[in-house]
């Protein structure tokens, strides 16, 4: 009974200890992009630029459509009229009238080459905004990664840092209480220190790394900062991807075809292209069709106590003839815009294509990097173990175990940072080939430990 009574005593007791200390469930890099797509300023300025890049189809298309305008004027006249009475004599006639006059017009291009290159300039630019808004949606989830996991290895830094000031600090110990036995040296006391305060500085970097990362995530998400026992880790042993398709000439052609970046530029050619047409339309004829209705009362001296209803339907032809020239030097200022464009896409186009290839070229060494710098681990951790034994049996000396444990540290670092770099490498490869989407970044997402993290 008593042994029952106990057991339950433990038992709530680990109740409250719960309680006293919930479980908060780490979240991953897609959950982070699902709390950015409401509140990064960025991307939500960038749904507004979008918005307003689409209405320029309108603006254009309304050059091509019918224009309706309505004009009224109604105003009371003083004026004095001097004219020839029947005995040849000037006579002087003072009249106070009130006039009235109003026209509705309706006007429909006929022939406007310089309205049909604005629609098309316009048809242009929305579609230059649509791609554009597509290439930095792509960058969110890019960016979303990137902190994340710079954060993440930040935090391995740290620990990293942490065991290496643990080890030395060890060592020190070791040189010193060996040299006041008259077995050690003071060089190695000097170079266990060093190394100790190298160790205190990496930390510190890493710290102000992980503090920049965290910001610039919280800035994502909305709040002033995140903490790192927010973010679930990376497993240990989590699987790489197999990369498809596997022939680097396939990716190319996805990234010529599909990545927003060029094809917004390509949108920005033909806003140029269609630039030049405008400005060129210049010299050419305008015909037009148009219907008025007007009336008029009194507008004029001659039409003094008259009153005019005018209905008139016709067509109207403006020719330019001569505009000092402004029309040829904008034609060839449009002309070297659009040659410029041009010059642009084609770098644009090489930029991408180099760093597609780079990042294939990072998707496929990053997998045997991985493996080498496991086992890599093994042996430094092997290497560590058989130095101090080999100090003990005076094979070895002190420096040989602080090198050793160095270079296990730097394994450790290196092999963290590969992780990292993999997974980056493989979510830039999809982002310049133009097929980056939140089910890819799902993919990576299951990459990272999900399980809760008490605090």
């Amino acid at each position: 009974m008593f042994g029952c009574m106990n057991k339950l005593s433990m038992l709530g007791a680990a109740l409250l200890l719960l309680a006293g200390n919930p479980a908060v469930a780490a979240m991953g890099p897609f959950e982070i992009y699902e709390q950015a797509l409401r509140n990064d300023p960025v991307f939500l300025g960038a749904i507004k630029e979008r918005d307003a890049g689409l209405e320029n189809r309108a603006i254009g298309r309304a050059g091509l459509l019918p224009r309706l305008g309505y004009n009224y004027n109604k105003g009371r006249n003083s004026s004095k009229a001097t004219y020839l009475n029947e005995h040849r004599q000037n006579q002087t006639d003072d009249r106070n009238y009130s006039s009235y006059g109003s026209s509705l017009t309706l006007q429909q291009p006929l022939l406007d080459y310089e309205a049909y290159a604005a629609y098309r300039k316009g048809v242009a630019q929305a579609l230059f905004a649509d791609e554009n808004f597509r290439g930095k949606s792509q960058e969110l989830l890019v960016r979303v990664l990137e902190n994340y996991t710079k954060a993440l290895f930040a935090q391995d830094q740290i620990d990293i840092a942490q065991a290496k000031k643990k080890a030395f600090e060890q060592q020190f110990q070791q040189n010193e209480q060996m040299f006041r036995q008259g077995e050690g040296t003071r060089t190695d006391i000097l170079e266990a220190e060093s190394r100790y305060e190298l160790a205190t500085a990496e930390e510190i970097e890493a710290r102000n790394e992980q503090d920049a990362s965290l910001r610039e995530l919280g800035a994502l998400v909305g709040v002033p900062t995140i903490d790192i026992a927010d973010l679930a880790p990376l497993e240990q042993n989590f699987q790489t991807f197999t990369l498809q398709p596997a022939n680097y000439d396939t990716w190319h052609e996805m990234a010529v075809a599909n990545n927003p970046n060029l094809a917004s530029q390509r949108q920005s050619l033909e806003v140029a292209r269609y630039e030049v047409e405008r400005n060129r339309a210049g010299h050419l004829p305008k015909v037009s069709a148009y219907a008025t209705v007007r009336q008029n009362e009194s507008e004029s001296g001659n039409t003094y106590n008259q009153r005019y209803d005018t209905n008139t339907i016709g067509i109207e032809v403006n020719v330019p003839l001569y505009a000092g020239g402004g029309v040829s030097a904008s034609t060839r200022q449009a002309s070297r815009a659009m040659e410029q464009a041009e010059y642009e896409l084609d770098g644009k186009t090489r930029e991408t294509l180099i760093e597609l290839r780079r990042q294939f070229s990072a998707c496929l060494s990053g997998v045997s990097k991985l493996r080498a710098y496991q086992k890599a681990l093994t042996s430094a951790e092997a290497l560590v173990v058989s130095t101090k034994q080999s100090i003990l049996g005076g094979e070895r000396v002190n420096l040989d175990a602080l090198n050793a444990e160095q270079q296990l540290f730097t394994t450790r670092r290196d092999l963290a940072q590969t992780r990292y770099d993999y997974l980056m490498a493989w979510t830039r490869l999809h982002y310049y080939a133009g097929t980056l989407s939140e089910q890819d970044l799902a993919r990576v997402d299951e990459a990272f430990g999900q399980g809760p993290r008490t605090r």
